[in-house]
C-alpha cells in the first residue's frame, strides 16, 4: 500500500505562495544574445561603430586643444621689485623694467659701489637748477645714467617727494617721464628735512646693494669719477661717514636764523658732523638706519645736524675731506659749492653753467698728475 494517496499534493506546494507550472518547472536554458544572421549587416554595424569612435575621438581632441588656446593664464603673484619700498619708487629702474629691449632683472637690488641721490625740491627754481646738472655733470638720459655707472660704479638719482596736488605734480610726472632719472621718496610734504633724509636712505638701501650711499644737494658742481676714486678707496674700518665736517655754535633763540628748539639737549655748541651739502654714509651705517624704527631715533630741526648725531652714537669713523667742499674749481676738487657767497645774491644754474665752462672744472683730469705718478 503506497505512502501517499496519487491525489494528494506535496507539502512543498502548499508553502510556495502560488502554483508553479510546468513550464516554470523545467529548467531554463541560458540567455544567449541573438545577432543578424547576415554576415554583411554584422560587418556595416562593426564599420558604423567604429567610425562613430572616429568622429567622437575627433571632436574631443578639437574641443581640447581650442579650449588649452583660449584658456586665460592663471594670475601670479606680483614679483619682488626691488625698484619700489612702499610709495617710494625709482623711476628709471621702472622704466628699464618696462622696456622690452632691455634685459632687466626686475627682482635684484642693484649692486653698484655708491648710489648717489640729489635732493631737489618742486617749483621753476629746482627745475631749472635740474636742467643745468642735465647740461653739466649729470647724466641728461637713461643711456647716460648707465654708462656712467658702468664707467664709475655710481647710481645718479634726482630724490624728491610726490605732492598729493595733482596740478602742482603735473609738471614734476611729466619731467620724471621725460628723462626717468627720479628717485620718488615715501615721504608727505609737511615731512621735516631729517625724517625726509631717513626716508631716502630707506629707500635706496632697499633698492640698491651699494657700499655707500651718498646725499648731494642740487646746488654743487660734481666731479662724478673723483668722488668715485675716493670712495672706492680701501678702508679698516666698515662704519664710515665722509664729508666736510664742522662744528658750530647752537642758536637758541627762536628770532634767530637756525634756531634749534631741541637746543637744551646740544649744549652750547654742536658736535662734529658733515656739511648737509655732500656726504657718504657706507653701507653697514645706512642698513642700521634703514632697518631701525623710525621713532626710535632722534629728530633735531636740521639734516645735518641729525645725521651727525645718529653718527655719534653709532661709533663711525669721521673722515674729513675738504676737497667735498671747495669755493673754486681745483684740480683735486670733488664737489664745489660756497652757499656763503651765492646764496640770495647769484643764479645757482647760471653758476653751475659757469664753472663747467671752465677747463680746471671739467676737463682736468681725475687725479693730479703728481698723485697719478706716485701711484
Amino acid at each position: 500500500m503506497p505512502l501517499h494517496h496519487p491525489k494528494h499534493r506535496h507539502h512543498d506546494d502548499d508553502l510556495l505562495p502560488y502554483r508553479r507550472s510546468d513550464d516554470e518547472a523545467k529548467p531554463r536554458r541560458p540567455y544567449t544574445p541573438t545577432f543578424p544572421s547576415s554576415p554583411a549587416s554584422a560587418n556595416r554595424l562593426l564599420l558604423f561603430f567604429a567610425v562613430a569612435c572616429l568622429v567622437l575621438a575627433a571632436a574631443s581632441f578639437a574641443f581640447a586643444v581650442s579650449t588649452s588656446r583660449n584658456r586665460q593664464p592663471l594670475p601670479q603673484p606680483p614679483p619682488t621689485v626691488a625698484f619700489r619700498c612702499g610709495r617710494a619708487e625709482d623711476s628709471l629702474r621702472s622704466f628699464l623694467a618696462a622696456s622690452s629691449h632691455v634685459n632687466f632683472s626686475a627682482g635684484d637690488r642693484e649692486k653698484v659701489l655708491a648710489v648717489v641721490g640729489v635732493h631737489t625740491e618742486h617749483g621753476n627754481f629746482s627745475a631749472a637748477r635740474r636742467a643745468a646738472l642735465r647740461a653739466t655733470w649729470f647724466p641728461p638720459n637713461p643711456e647716460g645714467i648707465v654708462s656712467l655707472e658702468h664707467g664709475t660704479g655710481l647710481s645718479f638719482r634726482f630724490v624728491t617727494r610726490r605732492l598729493k596736488d595733482k596740478d602742482k605734480m603735473e609738471d614734476l610726472q611729466k619731467e620724471a617721464d621725460t628723462y626717468h632719472d627720479f628717485l620718488f621718496i615715501d615721504a608727505d610734504e609737511d615731512t621735516k628735512p631729517p625724517q625726509k633724509m631717513l626716508a631716502f636712505f630707506k629707500a635706496a638701501y632697499h633698492m640698491f646693494n651699494a657700499e655707500f650711499y651718498v646725499k648731494a644737494n642740487d646746488d654743487i658742481y660734481l666731479r662724478p669719477d673723483r668722488l668715485a676714486a675716493l670712495l672706492a678707496k680701501e678702508r679698516p674700518q666698515h662704519k664710515t661717514y665722509i664729508g666736510c665736517m664742522k662744528k658750530g655754535p647752537v642758536v637758541n633763540d627762536p628770532n634767530m636764523k637756525w634756531y634749534e628748539s631741541s637746543w637744551e639737549l646740544l649744549g652750547n655748541e654742536y658736535f662734529m658732523h658733515a656739511s648737509g651739502s655732500l656726504y657718504a654714509l657706507s653701507s653697514e651705517v645706512v642698513e642700521a638706519l634703514a632697518t631701525a624704527k623710525s621713532d626710535s631715533l632722534r629728530m633735531f630741526d636740521y639734516e645735518d645736524v641729525t645725521i651727525g648725531a645718529w653718527m655719534l652714537a653709532m661709533n663711525v669713523k669721521h673722515e674729513d675731506n675738504r676737497a667735498m667742499c671747495d669755493s673754486i674749481c681745483t684740480p683735486t676738487s670733488i664737489a664745489v659749492w660756497d652757499s656763503k657767497k651765492c646764496s640770495g645774491t647769484c643764479n645757482i644754474a647760471d653758476k653751475i653753467k659757469q664753472l663747467h665752462n671752465t677747463t680746471v672744472c671739467s676737463k682736468s683730469p681725475t687725479l693730479p698728475p703728481e698723485v697719478e705718478e706716485e701711484e
